[in-house]
């Protein structure tokens, strides 16, 4: 299978608990009860005072590919996951209901009800894991790239991390760094299917394949032109830059140093480039960045990072921790019958009932609280944070990827300054759940 293609059914991205509850309640007659389900965090990463919410198109794209085909299940019936009628259901899946969530970009907090998931239980169900797998890792990638975005304090920053994960989850962290507000990536992948802008260097085997550093720096400006950014920590740097401005002239476009004590090698770097005439050749510094580094770098003569492992990785937090609970059922299969809130009350996990609206309350245009309500989201104060997703089944949530970047940098903006913080902390916004008049923060 190719797990590239944007054809591939993602039917099979999907717990088999997911199926053996479907399979139960067709049985028991359950399965046609209304259901409503909700995606969010009890908590965020430990020492994170905001997270940052990605991974919404794409996982639009993959609920449009949820059908079961033949081969599928052929698979399920083998194993003896699904039974005869289970099966036959499962053949005509499309979800039909409605979905709203928070759009991307968009900040959220604990509580926050990041997607709303309206349907058959039969149909609602069957999404948990895809929607978490998809949202769980690009909304960790968004939060880390966002927090190393206001360390770099404005100046652009590459994602470089392809070869530090899996390359399916290289495009999807590409797409969410890119949101989170990176510059562009190196991944021509990505590039090509999500419209970022895409940059590139050298590698050191580049410079180890000739006899010289000079024959190096030759090579690739005849190629590609003064503009480009040479590689100068193969061996001596200072030699390095020497040379690079001896080839390319005062009109080199940049330089990049992928190691070393990076605040001091900058410094050095940027008086030699200035002592040669190179005043406009910019400093790119690369090599285990993560937001710390970046903000230590912040006195450097820096122009711009390149990040790969952190990024990837969430920066120490690969997951956003975010769970799928059925928060509201019908008590019968009557698509008249009311729908009534459930809860869990496990010990350290348990859930709010009912089926939730949120807004954010401003003041002075500065964000004050996390407004989670089960009652009219008309009756509630603040912006509106649920969009409209998915409306009868039809994908009506789409929207370009700029948009969800623009949304970031506003999102963020509206924050209380103490968001902006890099040290360890708490949420900088209360979550207050409302029923009614009644409220418990």
């Amino acid at each position: 299978m190719d797990e590239l293609s944007t054809a591939t059914s993602t039917a099979l991205c999907t717990d088999q608990y997911e199926l053996t509850m479907l399979r139960s309640a067709l049985a028991h007659g359950t399965a046609h009860r209304r259901a409503v389900f909700e995606v969010f965090a009890r908590r965020l990463p430990d020492g994170r005072r905001y997270g940052v919410v990605a991974g919404v198109g794409r996982f639009l794209d993959a609920l449009e590919r949820f059908r079961f085909d033949e081969d599928t299940l052929a698979f399920l019936r083998d194993r003896d996951i699904v039974d005869e009628p289970t099966a036959d259901w499962l053949a005509s899946y499309r979800f039909s209901g409605d979905i709203w969530g928070y759009a991307e970009g968009e900040c959220y907090f604990p509580g926050s009800p990041i997607l709303v998931v309206e349907g058959s239980f039969a149909e609602a169900v069957l999404l948990e894991t895809l929607s978490l797998s998809v949202l769980n890792h690009d909304s960790a990638i968004a939060s880390a790239a966002s927090r190393m975005v206001t360390a770099a304090g404005g100046r652009p920053i590459i994602e470089m991390g392809s070869r530090r994960t899996h390359e399916v989850a290289a495009l999807a962290a590409a797409r969410a760094a890119y949101i989170g507000g990176f510059s562009s990536t190196s991944n021509l992948a990505a590039g090509q299917r999500y419209a970022i802008p895409t940059r590139g260097t050298s590698a050191h085997a580049f410079t180890l394949l000739h006899d010289s550093e000079k024959e190096t720096f030759t090579a690739q400006v005849a190629a590609l032109g003064r503009g480009t950014t040479l590689l100068v920590d193969t061996f001596d740097v200072r030699e390095a830059v020497r040379i690079a401005v001896e080839v390319a002239g005062p009109d080199l476009g940049s330089v990049r140093i992928d190691s070393g004590d990076l605040l001091v090698l900058a410094h050095e770097v940027r008086a030699q480039l200035d002592e040669l005439g190179a005043t406009r050749t910019r400093i790119l510094v690369s090599g285990d960045l993560d937001e710390y580094a970046i903000a230590a770098l912040g006195v450097a003569p820096v122009d711009a990072y390149g990040v790969g492992t952190a990024l990837v990785i969430g920066s120490g937090h690969p997951t956003a921790e975010l769970v799928y609970k059925l928060v509201a059922r019908s008590a019968s299969n009557d698509p008249e019958s009311p729908v009534i809130g459930v809860a869990k009350l496990s010990t350290g996990k348990p859930t709010h009932k009912g089926r939730k609206w949120a807004r954010r309350l401003l003041d002075n245009g500065i964000a004050a609280a996390e407004i989670v309500s089960t009652g009219s989201e008309a009756d509630l104060p603040g912006r509106r944070l649920l969009v409209p997703l998915v409306k009868d089944g039809e994908i009506v949530g789409r929207e370009p990827l700029d948009a969800a970047r623009e949304r970031r940098a506003r999102s963020l903006a509206e924050l209380p300054p103490t968001a902006l913080m890099l040290s360890r902390g708490e949420p900088v916004l209360p979550t207050m759940y409302e029923s009614g008049q009644d409220a418990e923060t």
